[in-house]
C-alpha cells in the first residue's frame, strides 16, 4: 500500500518537518519505493514534485526537503506498487483542470474490478488510482457543468467515495486549492496544531522541530497522514468510511457514509 500526506493551513506554512519524515519511509523505513510526489499550492497555482524513484534516494525529494516552500494546501505521496508499473506517469498526486482550478488527489489502495467509462477526463497512466480520479471529476462535471460552491459538491464526492470503497481499500486525499477533502477507508489520521504549541519528534528520523518559535500564536495547521509522523503527539485517527472537509486548518464538514 501507498502513504498519503496533507496540509491544511490558514496561514503559508511549510510542510518541510512532515515531509522529511514521510520521505524515510519510501525505501528506508518502509517499503514504499516505488515513486513519490508532492504538490503544493499558491492561490490558484501548484507547484507539483514528482519522481519514480524511491522518496529515501531521490535527489529532487532532498531538493523539496531543502526548499521550505510556504503553502496553505499541500497534498504529498509515496508509492507502494500494485496496478500499474512504476513509471512518472503512474506517480501520484494526479492533476487535472476543473472550472478553471487545479483539482489535485492522491489515492491509497487498490480497486478491484474498477473500470469505469471514460469520458471528459481520461487517465494518463495505467494505475486504478487515477482513473478513480478521472471519474470523479466527471461525475462532479456531469452534476454541476459550472462553478460551483464544494457544500454542494459534497454529496457527490461522499457518493463517489463511498461507490469506491466497495471495489476495494480506498484512502484519499483531494483538493482544488482552497479546501482539502479526506476519505478514509481503512487507514488515515490527523493531528491540528494550535497555540499553544510546543516541540514535535519524528518518528522515522532523528529531528525535533520547536514549532512555537515557527509560529504565531493565531495559526492553526492541521496534517493529515496514513500513519502519525510523530511520536510524542496524540494523534486522531479516522474510523472506516468516515470523512472530512477542511479548510484554512479547521474542519468545516464531517460525516459517515454508510
Amino acid at each position: 500500500m501507498c502513504e498519503l500526506l496533507g496540509m491544511s493551513a490558514n496561514v503559508p506554512t511549510d510542510i518541510v518537518f512532515s515531509f522529511t519524515g514521510l520521505m524515510q519511509r519510501g525505501g528506508r523505513t518502509g517499503p514504499h519505493r516505488d515513486g513519490w510526489g508532492i504538490a503544493f499550492y499558491e492561490g490558484r497555482g501548484l507547484r507539483l514534485f514528482q519522481d519514480p524513484a524511491a522518496s529515501s534516494e531521490s535527489q529532487v525529494a532532498e531538493l523539496v526537503q531543502r526548499y521550505p516552500i510556504k503553502s496553505e494546501v499541500v497534498i504529498g505521496h509515496i508509492r507502494q506498487a500494485n496496478v500499474g508499473k512504476v513509471c512518472l506517469s503512474n506517480t501520484h498526486p494526479f492533476v487535472r483542470e476543473l472550472w478553471g482550478r487545479n483539482w489535485c488527489f492522491a489515492h491509497n489502495g487498490q480497486l478491484a474490478d474498477f473500470n469505469p467509462s471514460a469520458t471528459f477526463y481520461r487517465p494518463v497512466g495505467d494505475t486504478d488510482s487515477e482513473a478513480a480520479f478521472c471519474d470523479l471529476l466527471n461525475r462532479v462535471r456531469e452534476a454541476f457543468p459550472e462553478p460551483v460552491e464544494i457544500e454542494q459538491v459534497m454529496p457527490v464526492l461522499i457518493e463517489a467515495c463511498a461507490h469506491y470503497r466497495a471495489k476495494g481499500v480506498f484512502n484519499c486525499l483531494f483538493s482544488d486549492g482552497d479546501w482539502l477533502f479526506c476519505f478514509c477507508s481503512t487507514k488515515l489520521a490527523h493531528i491540528t496544531r494550535r497555540a499553544p504549541f510546543g516541540p514535535a519528534r519524528l518518528k522515522d528520523v532523528d529531528v525535533i522541530v520547536d514549532f512555537q518559535a515557527e509560529t504565531t500564536p493565531n495559526d492553526v495547521v492541521t496534517v493529515i497522514a496514513t500513519e502519525p509522523l510523530t511520536e510524542n503527539e496524540t494523534w486522531q485517527r479516522y474510523e472506516p468510511g468516515q470523512w472530512a472537509l477542511w479548510r484554512r486548518g479547521e474542519c468545516v464538514l464531517q460525516g459517515t457514509t454508510d
